[in-house]
């Protein structure tokens, strides 16, 4: 296989780094191939090196709402160029915010990739370890977001703040009324969490579009879950953000 195919199978090294976790993922211009998850606190300089090594890479491209462990992809990048999304960087919509560069990249990463994918309007709900929605107008432009506590920090305070309530692993209840202390957590969680989503998504709808139904996405860890059985989100994407980063890396090429 000659180098210039290699190439064109793997044009970029995609990384999201949040507070939990770090992605990655070897992408084309056209698709991800391949995607991957370490704990955050375990990113090194030699795991990056190895990411590199892997595929033939022309580009890195990079969200991070870490700060201090951005030294490490400088560290290991070398003469490969790296783009590091913040409000400068193309991202094929505009921001129409007060304090661009107080917005996380990993905002910028989901509205370049929902616009593209979806079009616009659109709200993105990225459940991660705070559950953001992130709000394009039919202008194409980012106006605005809500954050709220993410549903393993509410559960994880349950048990970590009780002497009595267990751990939770996180599935789907059978009833709303629970007949074990572990079943009426879950409905709690489960349940509970949905109302908050579909509340925060009905009052965006009510002030950005007048009511109207914008598209709706879901990405992040417990998108599945929580979003599967909500009829007013339109698709849930796993991987939104990276492929956000994809986008990005076309658009800066």
């Amino acid at each position: 296989m000659t180098k210039s195919i290699r190439q064109s199978q793997a044009a970029y090294l995609l990384i999201d780094i949040s507070n939990s976790y770090t992605k990655f993922a070897h992408a084309s211009n056209s698709r991800l191939l391949r995607t991957t998850r370490i704990p955050t606190e375990k990113l090194t300089v030699a795991g990056i090196k190895r990411a590199l090594k892997q595929k033939a890479v022309t580009k890195i491209v990079i969200c991070s709402v870490v700060p201090q462990r951005n030294i490490l992809i400088k560290r290991s990048a070398g003469k490969t160029p790296v783009t590091f999304v913040d409000p400068k960087t193309k991202l094929g919509v505009g921001i129409d915010y007060p304090n661009p560069r107080s917005i996380g990249a990993d905002r910028l990463a989901n509205a370049a990739a929902v616009a593209k994918l979806y079009g616009c309007p659109a709200i993105v709900v990225d459940f991660g370890t705070a559950v953001t929605f992130d709000v394009i107008s039919a202008q194409r432009a980012y106006i605005g977001w809500v954050i709220a506590p993410g549903l393993e920090a509410m559960t994880n305070y349950l048990y970590q703040r009780t002497a009595l309530l267990p751990k939770l692993v996180l599935s789907e209840p059978h009833n709303a009324i629970g007949r074990t202390t572990r079943a009426a957590m879950m409905s709690g969680a489960i349940f509970g969490y949905r109302g908050l989503v579909r509340e925060i998504l009905a009052q965006i709808r009510r002030e950005a579009f007048g009511g109207h139904r914008p598209m709706v996405v879901a990405t992040g860890g417990h998108a599945q879950l929580i979003a599967a059985r909500m009829p007013m989100i339109t698709a849930i994407h796993p991987h939104l953000t990276l492929e956000g980063l994809r986008i990005i890396g076309n658009l800066n090429a």
